[in-house]
């Protein structure tokens, strides 16, 4: 497990959903399982935990645990899961939305600009839109937006010219040939930095990332029993800013509503108001958790 992937912020994390012994758990990004080992690590005879993955990879590191059982789908169903199972309600759930090693590391996947390979960039590899499909067949304009908004790159309309240009030639089908395509627009200095930014932003429009932890979150107050914790762990600002704003206010925009007394009505309430984010000696021995953030929230009461 650890060769997949080393879990970020792993003893905060474990802090902050606060377990209960004979707790209900969901791990919705199950990947390596290491969170989830030391979840179960907490859990007495009676608790129970269940690990969500869509990546079939994944699936060959579900824990032989009774107390565990692995659900073979993307998080956005999760509600639908937990019924088919008989879960009403859940003590906590966390969220690690980071790409795992294993995936960054593999070169046939297509995620990592560091190997040349098929852009593919599934996190299901049942899936049908690929990296390829949207580098040749996206609208310039779509292209255009894809990089500035999931990517925050200000030249993202050259690079779309760019790759629209290219791909009128010859179709782009591997990663060594969108990296053709994409340096001459990066300084050399920040080179690394920008394709990193480009190739999250193909990566999240791939997966619809931004969409399904949408979803996930406006499911989570009817999940949690009172006192329940959400445990998010995030690797970009864009995520970062829709959890934060989702804490706050219950809703995307960061919208805050208040009733007649000036109460603000959201259904959880923020345990760190900061991020947590990784110590420097973590970060030496995991450099891959360097971006990582931690946000904790709690299901309050209902108000009477």
């Amino acid at each position: 497990m650890s060769e997949y992937h080393v879990p970020a912020l792993l003893n905060e994390t474990i802090d902050g959903l606060n377990i209960r012994p004979d707790g209900v758990y969901v791990d919705v990004t199950f990947g390596g399982g290491g969170h989830s080992k030391e979840i179960l690590s907490h859990l007495g005879k009676n608790g129970k935990l269940l690990g969500f993955d869509q990546d079939e990879a994944a699936y060959n590191n579900r824990l032989d645990d009774e107390r565990f059982i692995f659900v073979r789908s993307n998080f956005r169903y999760i509600s639908n899961f937990l019924k088919y199972h008989g879960i009403e309600k859940v003590d906590g759930v966390l969220a690690d939305l980071g790409v795992s090693s294993h995936h960054f590391d593999s070169a046939d996947r297509g995620f990592s600009f560091r190997f040349d390979g098929n852009l593919d960039m599934r996190m299901n590899k049942k899936s049908t839109l690929s990296a390829e499909q949207i580098i040749n067949s996206y609208p310039e304009e779509k292209l255009a937006n894809l990089f500035y908004n999931y990517g925050e790159l200000n030249n993202s309309r050259k690079l779309a010219s760019a790759i629209v240009k290219a791909r009128s030639q010859n179709k782009i089908t591997t990663i060594n040939e969108l990296l053709e395509i994409l340096q001459p627009f990066f300084r050399f200095e920040r080179e690394k930095k920008d394709l990193a930014k480009a190739f999250q932003a193909i990566r999240i429009e791939v997966n619809n990332e931004m969409g399904t932890l949408k979803e996930l979150l406006t499911q989570i107050p009817d999940l949690l029993n009172p006192g329940g914790r959400l445990a998010v762990i995030t690797y970009h600002s864009l995520e970062d800013r829709l959890v934060k704003n989702f804490i706050r206010s219950g809703n995307m925009e960061g919208k805050i509503e208040k009733d007649f007394y000036g109460n603000v009505q959201t259904p959880l309430k923020a345990i760190n108001n900061k991020p947590i984010i990784p110590t420097d000696e973590e970060v030496t021995t995991n450099p891959r958790a360097r971006s990582a953030k931690l946000r904790v929230a709690e299901k309050v009461s209902e108000r009477k």
